[in-house]
């Protein structure tokens, strides 16, 4: 087996060099990743993005936002999380077989002290009952990949609120995730391994796997990518993960409203969203205004779905014409996800 310790601390660099090693790489040996990075939230590739998030919490707290190519459901990650990943050839490993892949993960924990860590249900590990990884998979032109989160030391209120979307807010088909009791692994390690930092945390799985007591042990199994490997993984990572495109408008179709009563009145608006742009807008309500809205909902049509491209059309209007007596920043709370 070989081994990746990934430097970055930003999931999108980190998932588009998974990306590249399991498509470009060819190895003789099965490849395991490790990789740690700041607050961020990645959504599965068949949901959207807008239904799983909470958008001002993510906005005001600068949470990176990004979409992976496996499926299942959204994650939040930080800097007490680390996450793992093994390539191997498909016909390895059954697709869908959680179970086989994260197997040595539990054993590696049960070494350090977390004896009730478990594979539960379809690809969640459990420790006395509650999740602290949730894992996918992806498979393509005969290899596969299986990535997971293990929640070391996350901020869970962070995560509660990250991940919090008010249920009748967005309305869609996309693949929703399944809310669980969470839990960190540090209560649960031996006394010896409580104080570990990610890293330390990381380098110890790493020893555990390999079955070695240093890690020059197994230095000849690590791979480093080189300079000319970094610029196709730049490509990737403007292709995929730092793209709005990808992240957003891989969305299925939606529907989002919001609604609010004001002193002046009631203002209601509706979404349908295809693609992640504005396909058509409704606005109703019993407010007061002495322009018609249809400017506003001409001009909202074909834009993006996001804050900064709705509050640009919004700029253009003096909103108290359409909307007398309501504060205009309340109103931008309104309009925008």
């Amino acid at each position: 087996m070989y081994y990746v310790l990934m430097k970055d601390r930003d999931i999108r660099d980190n998932l588009a060099t998974e990306q590249y090693l399991m498509n470009n790489v060819e190895f003789d040996e099965p490849l395991v990743l490790f990789y740690i990075e700041g607050p961020c939230i990645i959504v599965g590739r068949n949901q959207n993005t807008l239904e799983e998030i909470n958008s001002d919490y993510v906005k005001e707290h600068n949470i990176t936002v990004t979409r992976r190519i496996s499926g299942g459901g959204a994650v939040y990650q930080d800097l007490g999380n680390l996450c793992f990943s093994f390539v191997v050839d498909s016909n390895d490993k059954n697709f869908g077989d959680f179970k086989s892949f994260t197997q040595p993960i539990i054993d590696a924990l049960h070494q350090m002290g977390a004896t009730t860590a478990e594979v539960s249900g379809r690809n969640d590990l459990l420790v006395d009952g509650k999740k602290f990884s949730g894992n996918a998979m992806y498979s393509k032109n005969g290899k596969t990949f299986s990535h997971g989160t293990l929640s070391l030391d996350v901020d869970l209120n962070v995560l509660t609120d990250a991940l919090n979307v008010s249920a009748d807010k967005i309305a869609s088909k996309g693949i929703k995730s399944i809310r669980s009791r969470v839990t960190n692994l540090r209560p649960y390690l031996a006394k010896e391994y409580q104080d570990l930092t990610t890293e330390q945390f990381r380098d110890r799985l790493l020893l555990e796997l390999f079955h070695v007591d240093n890690l020059e042990d197994i230095k000849d199994k690590e791979y480093v990518v080189s300079p000319e490997e970094q610029k196709d993984i730049d490509k990737i990572k403007e292709q995929y993960y730092y793209n709005w495109d990808w992240v957003y408008g891989q969305s299925p179709k939606f529907t989002a409203k919001q609604r609010k009563h004001f002193d002046m009145g009631t203002v209601d608006v509706r979404y349908n969203v295809e693609e992640g742009k504005i396909e058509n807008v409704e606005i109703y309500g019993d407010y007061f205004g002495m322009k018609d809205t249809t400017d506003i909902k001409e001009k909202l049509t074909g834009v993006k779905f996001d804050h900064d491209s709705i509050l640009s059309v919004l700029d253009q209007f003096d909103l108290d014409s359409y909307f007398k007596g309501i504060p205009q920043d309340e109103l931008v709370k309104l309009f925008t996800p």
